[in-house]
């Protein structure tokens, strides 16, 4: 069926106006407008004192609360599960969806897909290392840091040998360690790079043949 043409602003309220001076529902007539037209929108205005249209309520939702619950609960465990796998999971509690259905729902529990994030494998040991270096300089005034500079290298693979992963997650969970991907020095078809900065801007950046160790 085709969809109905609508009236614009100014004629609705100038229905509205006849109405209001006794015209009745012979405004139709003097308008050239159909009586059932003309009676909508005179008792949309006598409800809700207006006559824009009102926002449609749109197609229902396919995923029940405990639905969603079970979604967001299996989103928590496995943040690198997909949404494949969201379909089946429901398909086997009795709940047909779309993978686009999935994404709308998570979205709305302010969760998004995005690529995992690389970082250092951190054993242990590492992270109590940083932990303790971080309390014991917690106060220290800046004009020590001004004194510091930072140095870092990195592996950057040639082909393409890292894969990426997508996680669900939230903006501020970028480096919770369940949504990242851990990354070691070494393996073949990379180059090293090594840089510094320091509170005065940074040092230049530098491609390390060889294996770099503290004396290079």
């Amino acid at each position: 069926m085709a969809k109905t043409r609508e009236l614009c602003k100014d004629l609705r309220d100038k229905i509205v106006d006849l109405q209001k001076a006794g015209m009745g529902y012979r405004i139709g007539k003097q308008l050239g407008e159909k009586a059932t037209t003309v009676g909508a929108i005179i008792r949309k205005w006598k409800k809700f004192k207006m006559t824009v249209n009102l926002p449609g309520s749109g197609a229902p939702c396919k995923i029940s609360p405990r639905g969603a619950s079970m979604i967001m609960r299996k989103v928590r465990d496995q943040s690198r599960t997909t949404r494949q796998d969201q379909v089946n999971y429901l398909k086997r509690a009795g709940t047909t969806v779309s993978k686009k259905t999935i994404s709308n729902t998570l979205c709305r529990y302010g969760l998004k897909s995005c690529s995992a994030r690389k970082v250092p494998l951190l054993k242990p040991a590492h992270i109590q290392a940083h932990l303790n270096f971080a309390n014991d300089h917690l106060d220290d005034p800046v004009e020590e840091w001004e004194k510091v500079m930072w140095s870092y290298e990195t592996e950057i693979e040639l082909f393409g040998l890292n894969s990426t992963r997508r996680v669900w997650r939230k903006k501020k969970d970028v480096y919770n360690p369940k949504n990242t991907i851990p990354t070691v020095k070494h393996g073949g078809g990379n180059i090293i790079l090594w840089g510094c900065f320091s509170a005065k801007g940074t040092g230049r950046l530098h491609c390390i043949e060889g294996r770099m160790d503290g004396a290079m």
